[in-house]
């Protein structure tokens, strides 16, 4: 196989696949006869083949994809019309502490937001795929340490934290994070169709990216701590 018919190969396979393709992945198309380095190479010569055309090539965090350029969303939005699901301000809130202050424990939020955060709004995040358990604090108890998955990067478009915007208190980053996940890139292979119907919670909710499955409401009950 030449390299043309091997670009043509990748091209292929990144335009149908249904999520990231880690070097590791593309290098099962060859059988392991092109090293990471000509991968590099040849992702690069299509990341600039398709660099004015409405999709873009993106690495993030669990490798490469090809996904719809941000400044086209608001059309791509017209073949779904129906408004997306929302999240709470209560969920973002709580996934804005996870991304920016990682690993915390569930009371490190509690004190960070002044309220109590209940069992349900961290089981969202976790049934999202945008939030684990990498451990625990050695102190009284062994509170849990969450922080952000690669799940979590993929569906902002990221390749690491580092890119996540450097702001300093929980109401930014909470505004930054809503507005990333409202203006996620579509990927390729995915169809607008797949998006979820449900209807958002009627409290307090924040616009998110429309293929992201719906969280329900936070327990109303949140009391401030003492």
């Amino acid at each position: 196989m030449n390299l043309v018919q091997a670009k043509r190969v990748l091209e292929t396979a990144l335009l149908t696949a249904g999520q990231p393709l880690s070097l590791r992945d593309l290098r099962v198309l060859y059988d392991d006869e092109l090293g990471a380095d000509t991968l590099r190479l040849m992702l690069q010569d299509i990341e600039l083949e398709w660099a004015h055309k409405g999709l873009e090539l993106t690495h993030v965090a669990s490798g490469w994809r090809f996904q719809s350029r941000p400044e086209l969303r608001s059309y791509l939005d017209r073949l779904h019309p129906e408004k997306p699901p929302k999240y709470t301000r209560a969920v973002l809130e709580t996934l804005a502490i996870i991304a920016y202050r990682q690993p915390v424990t569930r009371g490190d939020m509690e004190d960070i937001r002044g309220v109590t955060i209940g069992a349900q709004i961290i089981k969202q995040l976790e049934d999202r795929g945008w939030v684990e358990v990498i451990g625990h604090r050695e102190t009284v108890g062994r509170p849990s340490l969450f922080a952000t998955t690669r799940q979590f990067l993929d569906d902002l478009g990221l390749a690491s934290l580092d890119q996540l915007p450097l702001l300093s208190q929980v109401d930014p980053q909470m505004s930054a994070l809503a507005g990333m996940l409202e203006e996620a890139p579509l990927q390729a292979s995915l169809s607008l169709d797949e998006v979820l119907d449900d209807p958002p919670a009627k409290s307090e909710t924040l616009s998110i990216l429309p293929d992201a499955a719906l969280l329900t409401a936070p327990n109303r009950d949140e009391t401030p701590n003492t």
